[in-house]
């Protein structure tokens, strides 16, 4: 017995024959998984990673800081040529009111809870990611804020980022960067983070 198929019959065969056979350059290409953010030297504002940030922002060009406080109560600003910036702020307690730094984060906590934010892991002490899509100064919406212990006092830091590269977990990501910036903040004041 002899089949005959019309050209409509081919067509189609060869069209489902073509669906079906996997794309040789996915498989020869697989996607890979974002590079971790890493500590490493030099630094941004004294407690991010330039590497980590630049990987995880997408950033390049050089990038100036401008510091204004001191070492206990300070921000720190690192603009790019568009103008957006890492920013990060330092705090600690003694020097202002008792109970100031739970005020502050207590006042994060209702923003970013707001934008659907998440609680930072039990070890960076008290904190939250967040992507705030309209924060007060449109230019950094990505943040993530930490109430922690090192030594004998509670301390706070802010980072705010600009943007986070395509194809990156934004949350991961500023919880990493969290991470090192606790780590290089008990170094620089010669402080013990208090975990868990």
């Amino acid at each position: 017995m002899r089949i005959l198929l019309s050209s409509t019959s081919l067509a189609t065969l060869a069209l489902l024959t073509t669906a079906c056979a996997p794309d040789v350059d996915d498989v020869a290409h697989p996607s890979l998984p974002p590079s971790p953010v890493v500590d490493s030297t030099p630094y941004l504002c004294k407690f991010v990673p330039d590497r980590a940030f630049r990987l995880v922002s997408d950033t390049t060009g050089i990038l100036p800081e401008k510091t204004d406080g001191n070492d206990r109560n300070g921000n720190c600003r690192a603009p790019d040529t568009s103008a957006q910036a890492l920013e990060v702020w330092w705090m600690q307690e003694g020097g202002m009111p008792k109970g100031h730094l739970d005020f502050l984060m207590n006042d994060r906590r209702k923003v970013y809870s707001r934008y659907g934010g998440v609680v930072l892991p039990a070890d960076l002490g008290e904190g939250m990611a967040a992507y705030v899509a309209n924060p007060p100064v449109n230019d950094q919406p990505y943040n993530v804020s930490a109430k922690f212990r090192c030594g004998t006092m509670d301390r706070l830091i802010d980072i705010s980022l600009p943007k986070i590269s395509k194809g990156r977990d934004a949350m991961k990501d500023l919880t990493d960067l969290m991470r090192i910036a606790q780590k290089r903040y008990a170094e620089v004041h010669n402080c013990t983070l208090k975990t868990g």
